[in-house]
Formats: C-alpha cells, structure tokens, sequence
C-alpha cells in the first residue's frame, strides 16, 4: 500500500484537482497450465478516459529472439535472463489519478488514495513500465535497434579480437541478456529492479517455451521447444473431452483427419459455448506454432479462418490435431548458424534489363560486426488448394544457416489461373519477406555473406526469375515477374534463385495437408 498509493488523511476532500478517479478491485487466478496462484490489486483502467497519455508499449519479436539466439551461438556469446518482479510498481504513473480505499485496505477502508505507482490495469501503466527500463538500459550504454526497438545492443570485442555486439531483448517485464558477460548487465539492471528469485540465470523458459543448449556438430547452440506447453495442452483437452464421455482418437499419423478439407464441412454450427472453446483452442494452437510447431502451421492457419462461424467437424479437426500433438510431442527448434552447403547458383548478366539496381541498405545501419551468416529461403505454392475459393496457398520458411527464423503459411488474395501464377505470387512474397529480415539483420549489425538462396520447386518460375533472357508472357503477372526479377539482378543482389525437388522443399508443408509420412520427413528438416 505504502508503495502504490499515498493515502489521504481520514476526512480529507476528494483529490479531485487535476485528477480522475479509478475504481480498483482485487483479482485471483490461476495460471494455465503452470497452476501458479496469482492475486493481484489492479484498476480499471478501461473506465477512464485516457485519450490524453501515451498508452502503446512495444515487446520484441520472435523473430528478433530466433535471430539474436542464433548469433549467440554464431558468436560464442553467453546467455542470461531474468523476470523483473512487480514490474509496474516500479514505474511511475503517466495518468493523474486516485481511488477510494475499499475493505481490502483494512484501517484505511473508506479513505481517499492518490495512485503514485503504475498501478496494473491502468490503460498507460505498460507504457509508463516500458519507458522506466529503457531508461536504465540505455544509461549502460545500449541503444535500440532501429528494425525492433525492444532489441538493445552495444558494441563490445572478444578477447580474441572479434568485434561483435551485445544485446539486452525486452518483453514486458522478461529479460534476455547475450553477450561477453552478461550477468555484469544484469548486476546492474538489478540495481534498479529486484528479479524473481533475486537473480539472472541461463534461461530455461521464456514465453512459454523450453529453452536449452544442445550440442549439434561440435557446435554449442541454444534450442526453443514447446514440450512443456503442448503436454498442458493436450491434458487440457483431454479433461474437456472426459466431461463429454469422449477421448482423443488414436492411431493419427496426419494432423489432419484423412481427406478430410475445412471448407468442404456442412456439419452443424457450434453452439456459443463450444464455439467460444474452439476460438480458445485455435488461439493455444497459434501459440504453439509461435513457439516453433511448423509441422501444424498450415492446419492451424486453415482452422483459424473459420473462427467466427465454426462447424462441428472443425471442432473434430482440432480434436483430431491434438491427438497429432499427443502421438508427436517433442520438438526442438535449434538454433544452428551452421551454412548449408547449397550447389553455386548460375551468375547471369543483367546489365542490359536492371542495370541501376543494388540492394537497398539503411543508411543509418550500424556497422557490420561478428561473424557473417547465410540466409536460405524455401519457398511454395499449392494451386487452387482451397477447392471452394481455389485460392492458393503461400508457404515460405527463412532460415540463417541451419535456423528457422521465420515461417508463412496464408492463402493468397486472388485467384491465380495457373500454379504458375500462384508459384510466382508466392515468389514474390517471399522476395519480399526475405527483404525485411534483411533489413533486420542488418539494424542489429550483422554481416550477410551474400545474396539469400531462395529455393522453389517450379522449374518456369525459377527459370522467368533467374535468367534475364526468359520473358513473360502473361500481364497479369508482370509486376511480380520484374519486382523478382530486379531483386536478383545488379552487382549487390538481394536473392539468387535455384531449384529444389518438391521431396526436398520443406516450405510444401507451409502450403497444403499432407500424409503423415511426407510431413515427417520435412518436419525433419526444422525440428528435432
């Protein structure tokens, strides 16, 4: 109380000055899956108008802590995170405001409070807590990466001479700290902010994750798994099946059931209850893939398109694609910055078709540190796939040598004629998420050892793409042929395009429901 509030004498005047009042309540919950007993005071911050203050506070990406767990290991960084405890409380307020002491106050029930802390559920308290930690790891002399500002970095240089960077990853109140000595960082970020347990330690969570090292190659490399949270999952759904006199399937080597397609279900409306314990499911299901199930992508995003209005044979679906995960628990994403060892792609001359193009780089990117990374993008597209819309299906996966960055599966916004199309549409996407990872990359001072080598497995798109002789003969995709076709040309190219054999394509998965089998083998590619 004494922290939070500064509690007016008994019978003084309401505070109203320059003030709003808040009404406050005391809330108990527990913690899914971890069954972690919480109680909490917090305001209700939706019930005052808050229009006038800052409220939007940022959190890093995953995409940005895959990446920056990857140069840990290309670097031979170590690793440390901490939780900040009573995060709020530790930031002061934005908004001027008070509140009424209720019972839950004891002696002071019935006096007037004015809040001095950022009290949780106050509409600008996260961002109030975000801007009291950027403070104190700027003044250690980091500053925020320009691509992600919840990523910190510094410059730093090994005892072996090696320039590299050290980087502090901020998600709310969560802290990642990867550099020469990190736990120096953290003695004096803690100075400001007690953590949970009173110390910083090699993180064995985050986010709902397992995190580990594993040694692959000779090479220390830290890994991201979803064990823990798909068994609570599971079990979640299983007690919810109990209470209906039903069970998981067995026996399910698909993730979906055979054959079986979303669009196609006239099964019977949900009724509201289960409806709402299907958008549940869905929002645990897109957090699993979040944290590194690529093998249910695909399934995932098709089920999250019928949200609104799902049928009973979705809510069998998601059944069926939990048994899946129970029969297929373990998955490690591995964080491996070891280059794979791709065929010399064809050099051609484009001088005469793109002449004035190189890559466009940020002329505000720091200085390129550290040791240079490969980038390899597997890209494609299942025509028509949805037999009802027949829209297609983008899949791209982008991978800094062996490890998976970031993942795409989403059904394209026209209708493509022919897999041509829909391959060069998905071209084009993936030209353009490589560029923004990137750009990323270069924001947070790595070095890129050259173009990124994206592969696809359709022969005439690789080839109207990669040879500047091959023309185009369909308007209707002129614009993503030259967008393309310029990213791969001029002296600094972004991409350098070859052929893969569907079998070896490990973005098919990304793009359609497949046998088991075949789903295992490309799942082999990204997991462990």
């Amino acid at each position: 109380v004494s922290v939070a509030f500064d509690i007016l004498d008994d019978g003084a005047d309401e505070p109203k000055a320059g003030r709003k009042f808040m009404t406050c309540h005391l809330i108990f919950d527990v913690k899914a899956f971890s069954l972690q007993r919480k109680a909490r005071f917090v305001g209700n911050g939706a019930m005052v108008d808050s229009t006038d203050v800052p409220t939007y506070a940022s959190v890093v990406s995953r995409e940005s802590v895959r990446i920056a767990f990857t140069l840990a290991a290309l670097n031979g960084l170590d690793v440390l995170s901490a939780d900040c405890e009573g995060a709020y409380l530790n930031a002061l307020p934005r908004e001027k405001l008070y509140t009424k002491c209720g019972p839950e106050f004891g002696e002071f029930a019935g006096r007037w409070a004015i809040i001095v802390r950022a009290l949780y559920g106050a509409s600008s308290s996260a961002a109030s807590w975000r801007s009291t930690i950027s403070k104190v790891i700027e003044d250690l002399g980091f500053k925020p990466c320009r691509a992600d500002p919840d990523v910190w970095m510094r410059p730093a240089t090994k005892a072996d001479g090696l320039d590299v960077y050290e980087y502090v990853l901020v998600y709310s109140d969560d802290l990642i700290m990867i550099g020469l000595h990190p736990d120096e960082t953290a003695a004096q970020i803690s100075q400001h902010f007690k953590f949970k347990g009173n110390l910083a330690g090699k993180p064995d969570q985050y986010l709902g994750s397992n995190v580990g090292m594993l040694l692959v190659a000779g090479v220390n490399c830290w890994y991201m798994s979803s064990d823990e949270y798909c068994k609570a999952a599971v079990e979640n759904i299983e007690t919810w099946l109990r209470k209906k006199d039903q069970r998981l399937p067995t026996r399910t080597a698909c993730v979906f059931p055979s054959k079986w397609k979303p669009e196609l279900d006239v099964t019977p409306e949900l009724r509201d209850e289960d409806a709402n314990y299907y958008q549940q499911q869905v929002g645990v299901l897109r957090w699993l893939v979040e944290l590194g199930r690529v093998d249910i992508c695909t399934e995932v995003s098709m089920l999250a398109a019928y949200s609104a209005c799902p049928r009973q044979g979705h809510l069998g679906a998601v059944v069926h694609l939990y048994a899946y995960l129970k029969g297929n628990p373990k998955s490690k994403m591995v964080f491996d910055p070891t280059p794979i060892d791709h065929e010399v792609e064809k050099e051609h001359d484009w001088s005469d078709f793109y002449k004035d193009y190189e890559e466009c780089t940020p002329d505000d990117m720091p200085e390129p540190r550290g040791n240079p990374v490969q980038m390899t993008c597997f890209e494609d597209s299942d025509h028509a796939g949805d037999v009802v819309s027949r829209r297609s299906r983008t899949g791209v996966l982008i991978q800094l040598g062996m490890a998976p960055i970031l993942w795409y599966s989403k059904k394209q916004g026209s209708i493509e004629t022919s897999s041509f199309g829909s391959e060069l549409t998905a071209m084009k996407t993936a030209v353009e998420l490589v560029e923004g990872v990137r750009y990323k990359l270069r924001m947070m001072g790595v070095k890129l050892d050259g173009p990124c080598h994206i592969k696809g497995d359709n022969m005439s798109v690789i080839h109207n793409c990669s040879n500047p002789t091959s023309q185009l003969k369909k308007k209707s995709n002129s614009i993503a042929y030259h967008y393309v076709r310029e990213r791969c040309s001029g002296k600094r190219p972004v991409a350098r395009i070859s052929w893969v054999p569907t079998e070896d394509n490990t973005a098919d998965m990304l793009t359609k429901s497949q046998p088991g089998a075949k789903r295992q083998k490309l799942t082999a590619n990204v997991l462990y």
